[in-house]
């Protein structure tokens, strides 16, 4: 791999976060760096997670580096995506996470939406109501603060200065179900959510438990409600529920089945699991409502 003609390209963690580098992910003599088509290795000097070695050795990636630190090494984690060309079409996406099988907060599983490229996420979390891009939502590397706490593989915040808040990219955590739909105003559905997110930064703390959501209720305001709500707000009153799956199912047989606005085009698709270490593999939440079982029986297989 090393020929005459190879540059070693050794970029400076203190580069713009921006800096962003392409290649294929190549393992040699031990190390993991891109290969570029210029026969450049980039990131020869750094860790690379295991999950993406396991998973992408030998395609073109994206990679960049984090403001955040590895704890191993002090030095800036880097972050590595598939390749892949952008969207032709501007869309908006629903996202239900299964349920993560170690956390009994878990158990109904979650629900994100990603607004042309900003994914908007609501916790009973303070520091998970977040704005994330979708290479840092999908692929985060379980490493530093983002990994689970290696004595017990579990999130850990009490440690001063090296909490371990388990929640690297979220393919690699669970399965995603998406419901993809194209023809909405991106500006004015965006908007919505910013709004919902400025309101719970904006409320009080309880001194109790700083690092929970004050008005999170799990039937009343969650991660579902929220969404919901939002949608609700931008124009479709019929959509539904209060708990992921639930809201999933109904938003789906609200765009697919009885497609009271033909100017929307909507599919159903799964982000499958890509297994790593740090995590079990996810399971389905059940389906509480027996209306929402029927609507899901409607619903194409994906």
């Amino acid at each position: 791999m090393r020929g005459q003609n190879t540059t070693l390209m050794k970029p400076n963690p203190s580069s713009s976060a921006s800096d962003s580098f392409k290649g294929v992910l190549t393992e040699a003599d031990g190390r993991c760096f891109l290969h570029g088509d210029e026969r450049e290795h980039f990131l020869e000097d750094e860790a690379i997670w295991d999950g993406y070695r396991c998973h992408w050795l030998g395609r073109r990636v994206c990679a960049r580096y984090l403001p955040q630190c590895d704890y191993e090494t002090g030095k800036p984690i880097v972050i590595i995506r598939p390749d892949l060309p952008p969207s032709a079409h501007e869309s908006v996406e629903l996202y239900y996470n299964e349920r993560l099988v170690k956390y009994p907060a878990s158990r109904l599983g979650h629900l994100a939406i990603n607004v042309n490229g900003e994914i908007f996420n609501f916790s009973h979390l303070m520091y998970e109501n977040e704005i994330l891009t979708e290479e840092e939502y999908l692929h985060r590397p379980a490493m530093g603060e983002f990994a689970p706490d290696p004595l017990t593989g579990r999130a850990n915040v009490s440690r001063s200065g090296r909490p371990y808040y388990d929640r690297f990219g979220r393919v690699f955590m669970r399965t995603i179900h998406v419901l993809r739909i194209e023809g909405l105003e991106m500006g004015r559905l965006a908007a919505i959510f910013r709004r919902e997110l400025a309101t719970i930064r904006g409320t009080p703390v309880d001194p109790q438990r700083p690092e929970k959501y004050r008005d999170f209720h799990h039937l009343r305001r969650n991660c579902a409600t929220i969404i919901r709500d939002g949608l609700q707000e931008y124009g479709f009153p019929s959509i539904r529920g209060c708990l992921p799956r639930d809201l999933f199912v109904n938003a789906a047989y609200c765009f697919m089945v009885t497609k009271k606005n033909p100017g929307l085009q909507a599919e159903l698709y799964k982000k499958a699991q890509l297994k790593v270490k740090e995590a079990p593999f996810s399971k389905l939440s059940p389906i509480l409502n027996p209306r929402n079982r029927c609507r899901a029986s409607r619903l194409p297989s994906y």
